[in-house]
């Protein structure tokens, strides 16, 4: 049988108090002497009680929770972000609530409404589609609070990310620099329309002397090693042989130093390798990973501090905010050879 859920008003008729002073003890007001507080925390334990957060939610207009939508919870850096968004939202007295979209707008847009349903006083979210989140926007102009963890290209919602575009000019621009002339890029956001690293990378090939060959730039369908390593051996099945290959995940990194540590390519003589995030696998690999770094730290307390602004706001919410990281790039062995340190 289930359960029957033990109110208030039990704790009040076991401690003779009335329902509101059991209420402020519980919430440790000053209000109630510290020896009533203590006994009437004690019956509530012994009741096994705990509060209703719907009923209250009702009173305060606030369910004290935040959602958050991803969109791969496999995907390492995602995980660090979510773990630090909810440390972050547990200082502040909010539970978070997780989705994740599988890279799919449907589930995406059903995630926003569960959380809309369940009344979370604010949503984080990674959109499936950089290009398409009309369904953000709207949330923004009806006065909900919401912050996205990736650009909008119309600034017409906060925003809390890394400058993506610079990062993917910063590690191409590296591997000119190291003369590698024929770099190929494998884009695991390609088919959702996540461009800015891919602008990023032309950008820098036009600015040098290096002619872009529209044959490596490959759309790999998803962020594993696996997706890499298969992306790595249709570049030679196909006969293009890169000298550097910038993969958009460490993940997918991890695949190609794979693939030609098995088909018995020098690292970085042979083939130079560069992805984004910087993940502990990279970092600790055979031959340590180049990557643009994601700043998982900050950017988990900056979109908590303008998540917390928005939902304490009074009034209309503030004008949207772009908040614009300027990306790391971290030089390794991959890249460099022996010519630099040990993994940081």
């Amino acid at each position: 049988m289930r359960k029957t859920r033990v109110r208030l008003r039990d704790v009040a008729d076991k401690t003779g108090f009335s329902a509101n002073t059991v209420s402020l003890a519980l919430r440790e007001s000053p209000r109630i002497p510290e020896a009533t507080r203590t006994l009437i925390q004690k019956a509530a334990a012994d009741l096994d009680y705990t509060p209703n957060r719907i009923a209250q939610s009702l009173v305060s207009q606030e369910s004290m929770t935040v959602g958050l939508v991803l969109t791969d919870i496999r995907n390492p850096i995602l995980t660090q972000v979510a773990q630090e968004i909810a440390r972050g939202l547990s200082e502040h007295g909010y539970a978070t609530l997780f989705a994740t979209s599988d890279n799919t707008m449907a589930r995406e847009i059903e995630a926003i409404q569960t959380f809309r349903q369940r009344q979370v006083d604010g949503i984080l979210i990674y959109p499936t589609d950089h290009r398409d989140i009309d369904h953000v926007r709207l949330l923004r102009e009806r006065g909900y609070p919401v912050v996205s963890l990736v650009a909008d290209r119309e600034k017409a919602i906060d925003t809390v990310s890394v400058d993506e575009h610079l990062g993917a000019w910063k590690a191409t621009r590296h591997l000119l620099e190291i003369g590698r002339r024929r770099i190929a890029f494998l884009d695991s956001a390609a088919p959702l329309g996540n461009t800015e690293k891919q602008d990023g990378y032309m950008q820098a090939l036009a600015e040098s002397p290096i002619s872009p060959d529209p044959e490596l730039r490959l759309a790999v369908p998803g962020h594993g090693i696996e997706d890499g390593f298969r992306a790595t051996a249709s570049l030679w099945a196909r006969g293009l042989r890169p000298d550097a290959i910038i993969a958009t995940t460490d993940s997918v990194a991890l695949g190609v130093q794979r693939w030609c540590e098995a088909a018995g390519l020098a690292i970085p003589d042979d083939v130079a390798i560069a992805g984004f995030d910087d993940i502990e696998f990279a970092r600790l690999s055979s031959v340590p990973i180049s990557t643009v770094a994601y700043p998982v730290g900050q950017i988990a307390d900056t979109a908590i501090g303008r998540l917390v602004e928005l939902m304490q706001a009074a009034g209309p919410l503030p004008a949207p905010a772009e908040h614009l990281l300027d990306p790391r790039l971290i030089v390794r062995q991959s890249t460099a050879g022996a010519d630099v340190a040990e993994p940081d």
